[in-house]
């Protein structure tokens, strides 16, 4: 026995035509985007370990590959003030960094890991995050680069990746102009990029190419190694600048606060101990876990 329309809608207990009924039917579920590229998700510390063995302890580190070379007068610009920074080390009155001022390190110093970072890849996306500072860097696949003048400068920049076999290739460019890496100069038309590959299995390596038409003779290159910790867990590090284990002078000084002081005035950095240049850089700052 044939139902009329009515009855039909009635036995189904709606108060629509059939076509709406078929309308409201859930979709099929779409399949699960891919993350694409080889796993390098995890957290991952800086290997060859530069403080290994002088934990809890503030340590210089060299600038990579020496530094850049830079066109005039940046060159001389730059040579001046590490020779400025390298003597109030040497005379125990280390001068204050972006680091011990509580602002972040932004690229590429970043990618020197003074503390733990850690990679998460989802779809269309890997994002770094830092523990230093509680940083976090986006970067953007299968993205194209937006003009000059359609980037916001700030601390990471704009970063869209691709992947190329095994080797991730990341350009960065609108980082601002005073977040510098080893207080090396840089203008509006830097770009960074960066080849991030793992070398075996648990290491992992970020070849970095710094290229600058108006301050640099050519690129400036330099590397960075990582081994993946698969035990440790990011934690929150926030900055405070009433650290306990330092204190910034008015004259742009760092006093650091030894156990002979027990807390109480903060005693004079030795070189052997001073925060160094972190210059928004790996440079230089202690590392405490």
């Amino acid at each position: 026995m044939r139902l009329s329309k009515i009855a039909l809608m009635a036995a189904l207990g709606l108060g629509m035509p059939l076509q709406a009924v078929a309308a409201t039917k859930p979709a099929p579920a779409a399949p699960a985007a891919k993350v694409e590229g080889p796993d390098i998700s995890g957290v991952w510390e800086i290997y060859p370990d530069p403080f290994a063995g002088d934990e809890n302890t503030f340590k210089e580190l060299p600038v990579p590959n020496g530094g850049p070379k830079l066109k005039e007068p940046f060159a001389s610009q730059w040579k001046a003030k590490r020779a400025d920074r390298d003597a109030k080390i040497a005379a125990g009155t280390p001068l204050a960094d972006p680091s011990t001022l509580c602002l972040p390190e932004g690229m590429p110093s970043i990618m020197g890991a003074i503390f733990p970072l850690q990679i998460l890849q989802t779809p269309g996306q890997v994002t770094v995050l830092a523990e230093f500072l509680t940083q976090t860097r986006r970067i953007l696949l299968g993205k194209t680069m937006p003009p000059d003048d359609e980037l916001s400068p700030n601390y990471y920049g704009y970063s869209v990746g691709r992947w190329e076999g095994d080797t991730l290739v990341v350009t960065t460019a609108g980082v601002r102009e005073d977040v510098q890496f080893f207080e090396i100069p840089h203008s509006g038309k830097m770009q960074i990029t960066e080849r991030i590959r793992l070398t075996a299995p648990g290491y992992l390596e970020d070849q970095i190419t710094v290229e600058d038409p108006e301050t640099l003779q050519e690129p400036y290159r330099f590397s960075y190694g990582y081994k993946l910790n698969p035990e440790y867990e990011i934690k929150e590090y926030l900055c405070d600048k009433e650290d306990p284990l330092f204190k910034v002078n008015d004259d742009g000084t760092v006093s650091m606060k030894t156990d002979a002081t027990n807390g109480a005035a903060p005693a004079p950095a030795t070189a052997a101990a001073a925060p160094a240049p972190a210059a928004t850089a790996p440079a230089g700052k202690g590392k405490k876990k």
